[in-house]
Parts: C-alpha cells; sequence; structure tokens
C-alpha cells in the first residue's frame, strides 16, 4: 500500500553503521517537493494541553549507566532561553510501541548474523503490552511485519532474502514515521539497523529530521567503524542517543547500553509561559545542575516541539 507522505510520530532509531508479510513496498509518493508545499499535518508533539509541556529525558553516568535517583529540583529547564518552572518531575513507565528499520543493502553482506542477533537481544528487553513492527529496506523501504506483540513475527522475517541493491535509508525512516500513527502506545520508538550511508531516497536528510523533530519520538543510534552523522542529529533533535561500535563484536555491548536507557527515562512537565498559538518551533534546553553529583553526568532529552496552531 503506498503512502503519499509522512505525518508526525512518535519513534526510536537504532542504527549500526557500517554494520551489518505485508509485503508491498511503501514508498513517498513525491518527495522532491519540498516540505512547505504539502499539506500540513497534525502535529503530535509534547503539549498534553494548551500550557503544559512534557519531555522525556535520560541521565546516564559516566559508565553510560542510566541514573534514576534524581529529584526535580536537580535540573532547570529553559523554552527559547526563558526559564520556565517544573510542575512535575516523574519516571517514565508504560508500554512502547517500537518499530525496526532492517538495512538489506549490498554493503550489509557479512553483517547481516550480528545485526539479526543485536534486535533479538533487544527484542529480549520487550514487556507483554508492548507491540512492534519491521520495515526492511534496500532500494526501497517494505513493511514486511505490521504491528505484532510477538517477537517470533519480526525474527522470522530478518533473515530471509540476501543482501542486495542500493541503501535507501532516509525513505526507510519516513515510512517508520508514517507506520507509527497507527501505534497503539504513547511511548513509541524506532530502531533501524544500517550501515547509515544513503545513496537512494527520494527524501533529502533535510526534510526526514523536519518530520522527525515534528514527530513526539525518541530516536537511537548504533553506529559500527563510522560514526552515524546523520543519525546522530536525529538523536540530538529528538532526545535519543547515538553510540558506535568499533567492531562488530562490540555490537552487543551497544545494544544493551540503548536498551538500558530505553527503560529507564524520565517525564518533566513544565507550564509553558509562552501562550501563543502561533504553531512555531520551540527550542527546550534542560540543564543538570553540577552540585548535585561529583561524577559527570549526561543528560539527553528532546530539544523542541512545535506550538498549537490556531
Amino acid at each position: 500500500m503506498p503512502f503519499s507522505g509522512c505525518k508526525p510520530v512518535a519513534l526510536i532509531t537504532l542504527c549500526t553503521v557500517g554494520l551489518a508479510s505485508a509485503q508491498q513496498p511503501l514508498m513517498p509518493a513525491s518527495p522532491q517537493n519540498s516540505l512547505r508545499s504539502r499539506q500540513p499535518a497534525p502535529r503530535a508533539n509534547m503539549r498534553t494541553d494548551m500550557n503544559m509541556v512534557l519531555i522525556p529525558l535520560t541521565v546516564t553516568d559516566a559508565k553510560d549507566q542510566p541514573v534514576m535517583d534524581l529529584a526535580p529540583n536537580s535540573f532547570r529547564v529553559f523554552e527559547d532561553n526563558v526559564e520556565q518552572k517544573i510542575t512535575s518531575f516523574s519516571r517514565e513507565d508504560g508500554p512502547v510501541s517500537v518499530g525496526f528499520i532492517f538495512d538489506t543493502s549490498s554493503s550489509m553482506k557479512g553483517r547481516m548474523e550480528p545485526s539479526i542477533a543485536g534486535i533479538q537481544q533487544f527484542l529480549k528487553t520487550l514487556m507483554p503490552s508492548d507491540e512492534y513492527f519491521l520495515v526492511r529496506f534496500n532500494d526501497r523501504p517494505n513493511l514486511v511485519q505490521n504491528f505484532t506483540q510477538n517477537p517470533d513475527d519480526i525474527l522470522s522475517t530478518l533473515s530471509v532474502g540476501q543482501p542486495d541493491g542500493w541503501t535507501a535509508l532516509y525513505d526507510a525512516v519516513c515510512l517508520g514515521l508514517h507506520r507509527m500513527k497507527s501505534a497503539k502506545n504513547s511511548r513509541r520508538a524506532l530502531f533501524v539497523l544500517s550501515d547509515g550511508g544513503d545513496n537512494n531516497s527520494r527524501y533529502s536528510e533535510s526534510e526526514v529530521r523536519n518530520l522527525a523533530r515534528e514527530a513526539n519520538v525518541r530516536i537511537y543510534s548504533i553506529g559500527l567503524f563510522e560514526r552515524p552523522r546523520f543519525l546522530e542529529k536525529l538523536a540530538a533533535d529528538t532526545g535519543g542517543h547515538a553510540v558506535w561500535a568499533h567492531h562488530l563484536k562490540d555490537l552487543p555491548d551497544s545494544v544493551e547500553k540503548l536498551s538500558r536507557e530505553f527503560r529507564n527515562q524520565y517525564v518533566l512537565t513544565y507550564s509553558s509561559q509562552n501562550e501563543n498559538n502561533d504553531g512555531k518551533y520551540r527550542k527546550v534546553r534542560v540543564e543538570l545542575l553540577e552540585s548535585i553529583r561529583r561524577i559527570p553526568l549526561y543528560v539527553f532529552w528532546r530539544r523542541g516541539y512545535f506550538a498549537p496552531q490556531e
């Protein structure tokens, strides 16, 4: 079933750069048109009403271990450089919707087995109420498994076929965003496994980044041999995290690291002082007070949201 564009959603992305059904191909219809010329779509952002803003965030220590014992007064939050008052701060919990975006292009030859093992390892961390789908891509993306709660449905389709063709990474991420519109859970994630080098997409990098910024989605990435620059940008925009492994043998540790972060998150809530419903993008900055710990701590948060528009 072809789709004509991507609308805002929420996701997480896991990319193994240089690493390694509903069978109809799903491709953007007219990606050569700019985003500005497309019909505007309803925006799914972090606002729960006209004033309240919810920001998911993760805190890790120098050993990449999640830190889950912080209090609300440990943080300061700014919207467009104006400090906001934090009204609530809690640990994020509940079921998640996860989309796996799996690269089967020719560059993945010799890397499929550890990549499949990485997804299998991540699936072990999911809960019974979670749901997940799978998109495979080379020259074009294909939804090969729609939402399911059975991990075996994902694993059984991963090893089908041999790596071949070019790499339409941007289009695959766009398809994942589009598919996540039908997710039943409010917490959403997209994990992309790819060599990270796009060479066959219709959508551009800037278009995909704009779509991701509109989406209420956390994007995580893992790179192998090279740093996944494009996916690092998506992770920074959405509050995810990008890591990279130097060797194939480092992949299991990288997957475990991101799995821990994904399962251990906070939600910070504040009432925005800007009551203008202008539909503009508002930048958010979260600061961790340095006096709390004597060891370095690292904060990952969603960098902004689109205001409501009348």
